[in-house]
């Protein structure tokens, strides 16, 4: 693509991606004469999409305009449904919760560049950013999103393990042991689905790329919303623990290290600090609940990601090795299934 100035933007439809850029400039009052007045920065960390951020000139040459082009990944269609998503993302933005839609081209879209930083892994650990954090978990899980509110998680394992023995070889397929894995999600299911378990409109991959800060304010931003639904609350929360394992800004980004997974009293300090933010002081029997059920959803967030890696796997040609990290995932569920269900 001609929009190189600084790097390449790798999309399948490159003249309705700069007709788009275009008229984004346009209605923000900046004529663009020359695509080389557009500069590109490719964004590092993204696993599912390719994100770049495009800056223009404004008609004051000392200013410059910024937006946020994704790029999105081949075979995401077998991870979720890319209308529904756009659906949720314009939703998201009506609520005041993340970046607007700007532009659509036929593999991907223009949002907003949101002034923030986004954060990183150490990040997550900061005792003051990780209140911040579990407040806008909160109230995210608040939010009264259209359509269906039944929970999706274990339908989405059924069918990312239809999908994953597809693309396995039968040496794979034993490997990873996915003829079992049906098996163990219905375990998961009846022992994990609790009537007492409150449901929520989950983010579900609420990793520190997905979290943003206004350095000012202390404001913070959840964004990208691909894998969001409704779910249980305790799910999402085993999630964000469970990336505290990972750092994606390394030379082996796809290794997580169970190491510095947080101990008790980071999680206890994280939930009570998500209960306290809807403005009643929870009851330890209410934090210890949460942070039980969280611990056990982690089971099935393991095979969540564990799945979704081997898929990623096949058809996916972002630089992350998919499979090896699906290996980490379903060895540290085998792990800690008997601690947390018993043998």
């Amino acid at each position: 693509m001609a929009i190189k100035k600084n790097g390449l933007i790798p999309s399948s439809a490159p003249e309705e991606l700069k007709n788009v850029l275009k008229a984004v400039a346009s209605e923000w009052g900046d004529k663009i004469k020359d695509m080389e007045e557009f500069l590109v920065i490719p964004l590092k960390g993204a696993m599912t999409n390719e994100v770049f951020q495009i800056n223009w000139p404004t008609i004051h040459d000392d200013l410059h305009q910024k937006v946020l082009v994704r790029i999105y990944g081949e075979g995401v269609e077998l991870f979720f449904n890319r209308d529904d998503e756009i659906r949720t993302f314009e939703c998201m933005s009506k609520h005041g919760q993340g970046p607007r839609l700007l532009g659509r081209f036929p593999d991907g879209r223009i949002e907003e560049f949101i002034h923030a930083r986004t954060l990183s892994a150490v990040d997550l650990r900061d005792p003051e950013i990780s209140v911040l954090i579990a407040a806008k978990l909160r109230e995210f899980h608040n939010l009264d999103m259209p359509g269906p509110k039944d929970v999706l998680l274990w339908k989405r394992l059924r069918t990312w393990l239809g999908h994953a023995k597809k693309f396995c070889s039968p040496k794979d397929v034993k490997d990873f042991c996915l003829n079992v894995l049906g098996d163990e999600i219905n375990v998961l299911e009846k022992e994990l689905a609790k009537d007492h378990q409150e449901i929520g409109f989950c983010h579900n991959d609420l990793q520190y790329g997905n979290i943003m800060m206004d350095e000012e304010t202390r404001a913070i931003t959840l964004i990208d919303y691909e894998y969001a639904s409704y779910n249980p609350v305790a799910y999402d929360l085993a999630n964000h623990f469970c990336e505290m394992a990972a750092n994606y800004h390394t030379e082996t980004p796809h290794l997580l290290d169970y190491i510095i997974y947080p101990d008790m009293e980071e999680r206890w300090r994280f939930i009570c600090a998500y209960l306290r933010s809807s403005g009643n002081e929870p009851s330890d029997a209410e934090v210890e609940q949460l942070l039980i059920d969280a611990e056990k959803y982690t089971l099935a967030n393991h095979l969540f990601w564990g799945l979704w890696g081997i898929i990623s796997g096949h058809v996916n040609k972002i630089d992350f090795d998919y499979l090896e990290y699906a290996r980490q995932r379903f060895q540290q569920y085998w792990l800690s299934k008997p601690l947390l269900l018993g043998s």
